[in-house]
């Protein structure tokens, strides 16, 4: 496993449009090995391979003891609403308020290619949400009502 360099926004990957994984194999594998090892190291709750310069629709959220890997994703359906606050591990030092869906479900594949469905709701769903963004080049900032300076 290797800790990956997350890059940060000015850089012209963020803003591109990820392509499906059509490789469940072991260069899957062991990106999704080194997304964990970054993710943890920055302490962060989600991270998606475009963050670490990889154009490819893979994002993984760990939150608490839960841990989700998903390739591929759609979300298929989405209900309600919350307002929050939102970072990102690339865009450094800032913060802003946003608005996403309760509760999702999105459809997925594991790393062995197994197709998989979650609902989540709450903090979760909005981690799913900012993550799932990241695969079309969008920035949680394109969003945000408002965008402040962490102090």
């Amino acid at each position: 496993m290797a800790i990956r360099n997350i890059i940060q926004v000015g850089d012209e990957t963020l803003r591109k449009k990820s392509f499906p994984v059509t490789d469940f194999g072991e260069k899957t594998a062991q990106l999704l090995d080194d997304m964990k090892e970054t993710l943890i190291k920055s302490e962060g709750v989600g991270l998606a391979a475009p963050q670490i310069g990889v154009l490819r629709r893979i994002f993984i959220v760990l939150i608490d003891d839960e841990y989700y890997e998903c390739i591929n994703p759609v979300i298929i359906k989405q209900s309600g609403k919350q307002i929050g606050e939102e970072g990102c591990l690339s865009v450094r030092g800032k913060y802003g308020t946003v608005e996403r869906p309760m509760k999702i479900t999105c459809s997925y594949f594991d790393r062995n290619g197994k197709a998989r469905k979650t609902t989540v709701s709450g903090f979760t769903a909005r981690a799913f949400c900012h993550e799932y963004d990241h695969l079309d080049g969008v920035l949680y900032i394109d969003k945000a009502n408002d965008v402040k300076e962490c102090k």
